[in-house]
């Protein structure tokens, strides 16, 4: 095992996340988090088709994404300690999180926002011939919202080269999937003559990526959208570092039947890299807290 394998990057997307649990109750985070623990082979899959070129807009669930897409690890914990040398400056935290030196486009707290501000970016790159690829991740709450169907429409009327990614937990928040839709959503998606990709099995960061390799090529030799759901099972509670399965909203059988199969947690890690994992989140963990808080007069820097 080496760093650059993936289920190397889910451990250590995962371990700065444990990390990130271990610092909450001391208030050094500045924002409310949504945690991606139990959803690191979703990012490091999607991830490791893309190149540096290619934009990827996701959900305020990013922090898996945003490492897996080569986010600077010191700017993000920086970032959710509110500190100006953060990867928004400090303005951003944990809920908004973007780096354009990694083409990560950009997240919001609103749901459905950025999809269409990814089939926009992708509709530019047609316009301008380049070959960058816009990968847009979100929740399948998101399908509830009028902008949802509104965009994956226009991408696939105007043949607008985008993958949607939909994150399928069957939750929008506490809400089932069954409170909330009338409708399939694999078979929505076709209804607009979109190309649609499921996967169920999404344990293994090695199985995504090699799914979303089809994918992807079939974007770039057609020119057209896809659509994908995957199949995923968030840990925590939805915002916040503890367990909710006693409030009713979900059964805890769920979560043990999808952790017997989840290999980041029965990984044992070599010790030398173990090591390493620890003092590259120990030396973030340090950067962030010697980090300045911006200034008032900062306020507005970089606002049009």
């Amino acid at each position: 095992m080496n760093k650059n394998s993936l289920i190397f990057e889910a451990i250590r997307i995962r371990r700065v996340e444990e990390k990130i649990i271990e610092l909450y109750p001391s208030d050094v985070i500045q924002s409310p988090l949504h945690l991606s623990i139990g959803q690191e082979s979703l990012a490091v899959g999607v991830c490791s088709g893309l190149n540096d070129k290619d934009q990827l807009f996701t959900t305020y669930r990013s922090h898996a994404y945003y490492l897996a897409k080569g986010g600077n690890i010191r700017k993000f914990i920086a970032e959710l300690m509110g500190k100006e040398s953060g990867c928004c400056a400090g303005k951003g935290g944990s809920m908004h999180l973007a780096d354009s030196m990694v083409n990560f486009m950009g997240t919001s707290a609103i749901v459905a926002s950025t999809i269409p501000h990814a089939v926009g970016a992708a509709y530019s790159n047609k316009l301008r011939g380049n070959d960058n690829l816009v990968v847009c991740v979100f929740g399948d709450g998101a399908a509830d919202a009028g902008i949802y169907h509104e965009s994956i429409n226009f991408a696939s009327l105007h043949k607008v080269p985008i993958v949607f990614i939909l994150e399928d937990n069957g939750l929008a928040v506490h809400s089932t999937i069954e409170e909330r839709q009338s409708f399939d959503l694999v078979t929505h998606a076709g209804s607009y003559n979109l190309k649609t990709f499921v996967l169920d099995q999404t344990h293994s960061p090695e199985v995504v990526a090699k799914f979303m390799d089809e994918v992807y090529s079939y974007v770039k030799q057609e020119k057209k959208p896809a659509w994908v759901k995957l199949k995923t099972f968030r840990y925590k509670e939805h915002v916040g570092v503890n367990e909710d399965f006693l409030t009713g909203y979900r059964n805890k059988s769920d979560f043990d039947d999808w952790y017997k199969q989840d290999p980041i947690a029965h990984f044992e890690l070599p010790d030398d890299l173990e090591a390493f994992l620890t003092a590259e989140i120990e030396d973030a963990v340090n950067f962030g807290t010697d980090s300045a808080f911006p200034e008032l007069q900062d306020l507005y820097k970089d606002v049009n």
